[in-house]
Order: structure tokens, then sequence, then C-alpha cells
């Protein structure tokens, strides 16, 4: 038995890295009963071309699917397209919702920006911890940083369409040749080039996973409740409101807008429209009855063992009818 990881997915068919040589597998017909799905990042276990095993992931991505990842770089750019701070609070939220370490980088500092932009980016993001590079993929400004990020690793990058996720990896390693495209200057965005998740070589120690992208991110599938937990800068005044499942929006007793003079206004504003996002969701299981019952929940990248409501009931019952036999038998 031989152990590997999946590099690429295509059709039907298992693109398998072991350290030495890559295989063509197919999946054993009891996993694919079991319906566990297997993503690009997935350590399994293979015998004669045909994967026997899924090894326990330590995280996973569900939209682009990807497991086993060590940070996720968020790549915005600070011109070509103008520097959208929502969403990358909607990028830097999702990584926070996977538990999955963040690193922010801003390309394209050879093109005339706003300088105080920079001094903007460090004083909403620097507080939370996240690491911050500056590069220009063209210029080769700030490249051998974003590659000592990389080193070791096995990272995603995201970011809109345009902002040079690709020309950074071919700055880094051009004999990889990755598909740019120019961004529209009647749209000022670019084009997706990715079209499925593959896993590739930057050197002997670094990865990057090349997806079709995150554009699509909403946060459709959580309830407003949670959306706090996303923010760092919100969640740490939260334990002082009044209310235990304050929204923070304009309750009574609001510790977060009591101190709202000292969250960035943009970082508020998206958590705003997350909320909004995550009311669709709860209205959406509430009438449709989509809410399902699983056997696992989902808490910080891990699936924790989840008791149904039939057999906490059932268990319930048991306990409660030796209780009565124990009553029984004392007044015999």
């Amino acid at each position: 038995m031989t152990e590997g990881q999946i590099y690429k997915i295509h059709s039907d068919f298992y693109y398998i890295d072991d350290g030495q040589n890559t295989h063509e597998c197919k999946i054993r017909e009891v996993l694919k009963k079991q319906k566990e799905k297997i993503l690009v990042g997935d350590f399994v276990e293979f015998d004669n071309g045909v994967i026997t095993k899924i090894i326990p992931r330590k995280n996973f991505i569900k939209r682009p699917s990807v497991a086993n990842i060590d940070q996720i770089i968020v790549v915005s750019a600070l011109k070509e397209p103008d520097l959208d701070l929502h969403q990358l609070n909607r990028y830097i939220a999702l990584a926070k919702y996977y538990n999955i370490k963040t690193v922010l980088c801003f390309n394209k500092e050879d093109l005339k920006w706003d300088k105080h932009l920079k001094d903007k980016i460090k004083k909403i993001y620097e507080p939370l911890e996240y690491k911050i590079v500056y590069t220009s993929a063209t210029e080769h400004k700030g490249i051998k940083n974003f590659e000592k990020l990389l080193e070791g690793k096995t990272s995603v990058l995201c970011g809109n369409s345009g902002v040079g996720k690709s020309s950074l990896v071919n700055a880094i390693n051009p004999n990889l040749n990755l598909r740019t495209k120019e961004v529209s200057e009647k749209t000022q965005r670019g084009t997706h080039t990715t079209r499925h998740c593959e896993i590739i070589k930057i050197n002997d120690t670094s990865r990057i996973v090349d997806t079709p992208g995150f554009s699509n991110v909403k946060f459709d599938f959580i309830l407003p409740a949670n959306v706090d937990s996303l923010f760092l800068d919100i969640a740490k005044f939260k334990d002082e409101c009044k209310y235990s499942d304050c929204l923070h929006i304009n309750e009574d007793g609001c510790n977060v807008l009591n101190n709202i003079d000292r969250i960035d206004p943009t970082r508020y504003e998206s958590y705003l429209s997350f909320i909004d996002e995550a009311k669709e969701y709860k209205e959406r299981i509430k009438y449709e009855g989509k809410k399902e019952e699983h056997s696992k929940k989902f808490v910080n990248n891990k699936h924790i063992a989840k008791i149904s409501d039939k057999k906490r009931q059932s268990a319930r019952n048991t306990l409660k009818q030796n209780l009565y036999k124990g009553i029984e038998y004392e007044n015999e």
C-alpha cells in the first residue's frame, strides 16, 4: 500500500504524487458508496491504480474544494483594479471560518496608487496580526519576501481576477508559465484563467494551489449570530453585550456599538453585509425546511460527533426506565 497526495482531479481520474512519482488512479467502489468526496490536497492510500483509503484531513475549503492547506494568501491589487477592502474582508472572514492562517499580499506596487492606502492598510490589518507583504510581479519588487512566505508550505492564493496571482507565481518560477490576462479597461476586472484546482510545485519545498477563484464567496451558509466570530475586531467586544444573541446593529446595551469608534468603518460595513446574507440563509431554512440533521457538526474546521435528537431522547428514556426500576426494586 502506498501513500500520496492528490494534486489534480480530472473526470473520474485522480492524480497522486507520492513524493517520487505521479500516479493516475481510480477510486475504490466501496468509497463511492460511502459518498465521501475526495478533494485536491487529500492524502490517500492506493494500490495498483486504485484509491483504497482517505487519510483524515487537517482542514479543507468547500468552494473551491481543496484540503490540507497550510495558509491562505489573499492577493489584492493596489491599482487596476482598485483596492476593494470589502472584498478583502470577505476573503479574510472566509479563512477565519475555516480556521486557516491568513497572509495579506498587496500587488502592483509599481503602478501609480494612493500612497495613503498603505497607512490605511497598516491601521486596519496590522492590529489584527495579519502578516502583510507588498509586491510588484512586473518589476520583481517584494518577490523574495513573497517567496519566503511560501517556503515549506502548501498555500492557496485567493483574490479577485486580475490582481496578479498567476503573475506572482510566474515571477518566482518562470518555467511554470501560468496563463495570465490583462484587466479590462471598461470593467476594471480580470478574467479567470484557471478552470480547476491543482497543486503546483513552485520549488522543492513550496506548493501553491491554483484554483478557479473565490469570486462568488457569500455568507449564506451560517446563521447571523455566528457572523461576529469571523471579525476579531468585533468579537473582542461582544462578551460585554447585554444580550448573548446581540447582532450589534441597534440593540440596547451593545458593547460593540459602544466601542464603534475603535472599529474601522469598512470592517463594520462588511460585517453588516454578511449579516444580511446570513439572514437570508436563516429565512431560507426556516420556510423551506432545508435544515438537515447531521451525524457530525463542523466547528473550526473539525468534524465533531453529534448525537441526534432522536438518540438523545432514547438515552433519556432508558435512563428514566432504569431509575424507575431501581425505585420499584427498593420498594419491594
